[in-house]
């Protein structure tokens, strides 16, 4: 019987999620729990992509000070005056454990405007206007003008935009591999969900072995 579901090794990407300074670090506006603790496995994924030569696309959101291109969950709060991941400020950054070279910077207005930001070899960039990764954004149309199959997850918030995009995915037809500890705000009945959908829930030390062995036996 044919394999739907099954990972790809030889057509996978790494997708992070809303790894940014402001979602991540301690004091920050919006940190979020747990999220800091994810980081040292979020780095190991990073590493063994980059090593593999493996496609990476790091997602992001960017939130204009007047509030028009926020999502109406967190419209008013930013009208308000609250500021967060506000195009040109250190806390949209990437956090530094996932850039390919600590003295890159985000470019707004290039994102904004809907294109990728190449960072480093086959890894990139990509605003996203909303919870999904997918939604009014290239990414689709960038992962299958590489050929991929497979997708990667980790980042940050479980509950928001990482569920929003399994979802989004699985409606493209995309296999899904979710790191489980590189993911923050999971919890064993949001995990057991998406399982019954077919996403595969690995370890990064799972998935690192998992990519050794394409490796080896390539």
């Amino acid at each position: 019987m044919k394999e739907y579901l099954a990972p790809e090794r030889e057509r996978v990407a790494l997708i992070t999620i809303d790894a940014q300074r402001d979602f991540v670090l301690p004091n920050s506006p919006a940190t979020v729990g747990g999220a800091l603790s994810t980081i040292p496995a979020m780095r190991r994924l990073i590493d063994a992509f980059r090593g593999a030569g493996a496609p990476i696309v790091h997602t992001l959101r960017l939130y204009r000070c007047n509030g028009s291109n926020v999502d109406l969950c967190h419209r008013a709060a930013i009208e308000a005056g609250q500021r967060i991941v506000m195009p040109g400020t250190s806390g949209a950054e990437l956090i530094d454990e996932l850039k390919p070279s600590l003295g890159q910077r985000l470019e707004p207005e290039l994102l904004l405007d809907g294109k990728l930001q190449e960072i480093g070899h086959r890894e990139w960039l990509c605003y996203k206007p909303r919870l999904s990764a997918f939604f009014q954004t290239p990414l689709e149309d960038h992962l299958k003008s590489l050929g991929i199959t497979t997708i990667v997850l980790c980042g940050t918030d479980f509950p928001t935009s990482p569920r929003s995009t399994v979802y989004a995915a699985s409606n493209r037809d995309f296999r899904i591999v979710l790191a489980t500890d590189a993911i923050s705000g999971a919890t064993d009945a949001g995990l057991d969900e998406l399982a019954q959908i077919g996403v595969y829930l690995m370890s990064s030390e799972q998935l690192l072995n998992w990519l050794k062995r394409d490796r080896q036996a390539a």
